[in-house]
This record gives C-alpha cells, structure tokens and sequence, in this order.
C-alpha cells in the first residue's frame, strides 16, 4: 500500500507527526506538500494528493487542514473520488466499510497527534464490505458521471 499525503499551512505539523508515524508503520508515502506553514490555498494540495488517486498511483490520499472540511470539499470535486472527512475511529472504520472512501480529511485544530493516528489505522487497515454497499457506490458513480458536463 502506497499514500498521498497533503496539507495546507494549517495541517503541515500533523501532516509531518503523521509522516513519522507511516514511516514507523512502514507504510509507504508520496509528500504531496505543503512544505511549511506559511500560508497557501488548500485546494492546490488536495488535487495534488486525489491526482495521485485517480491515476492509481497510490491506494488512498490523507489530506489536512485545520478543520479538514475544506479539503474534503475540494477532494470531493474530483472525478472518482470519495473523501471523507473523519475526527474518530469509529467514522474512519465505517467510511471504508460502507462508502469505499479512498480519501480521508482531518482538522488539525480539531484532533490532535494521538488521535489522528489511531484514526488513520483505522482507516488504512479497514476493507470495503461490498455487497450493498457496493450498489450504493456504483450509484454514486452514475450520479457523478450524470453531473460531469465535461
């Protein structure tokens, strides 16, 4: 398993706590940015990371920023891309399980280093069910597809 990480100036220090924490795992990682925490839009990070994802060149992308909604929207702009936003285990378990989500969002003034990594096991090591839920993902994808007017 191969991710994208990204944040803006707001997530960069988690984005780097969660760096060290994948690197302890051995989970390998592509740094799609920020570099710093001087201040820069987060949609350029997000469509960095979801490129990576739509291309299959990594299984999932974790985007930060200090809320982490505004990632998630940006993410969720993107043709084939199921973000969700998660502050707990319990919602990053589900959100594979059940939506097959294949991004992650999380607020840095929101969760804090501990949690955010128990949240990001969980959301790396949870498999997508299928069955039902699968028909409701394929439902997803014609409503995006209907939606796409390019």
């Amino acid at each position: 398993m191969k991710i994208a990480i990204a944040s803006d100036h707001g997530g960069f220090a988690l984005k780097e706590s969660l760096k060290k924490h994948l690197s302890e795992e051995n989970v390998e990682y592509i740094d799609c940015g920020t570099d710093s925490e001087a201040s820069c839009d987060y949609p350029d990070f997000a469509q960095k990371a979801c490129r990576l994802v739509q291309d299959g060149k990594v299984t999932y992308a974790v985007l930060i920023c200090g809320t982490g909604i505004g990632m998630c929207i940006a993410a969720n702009k993107m043709k084939g891309i199921r973000a969700a936003l998660c502050s707990d285990t319990f919602s990053a378990h589900f959100t594979r399980a059940h939506n097959d989500a294949n991004v992650m969002t999380m607020g840095a003034r929101v969760v804090g280093p501990g949690l955010a990594e128990f949240i990001l096991d969980e959301f790396l090591k949870t498999p997508f069910e299928g069955g039902r839920h699968a028909r409701r993902i394929g439902k997803i994808a014609e409503i995006e597809k209907a939606e796409c007017h390019v």
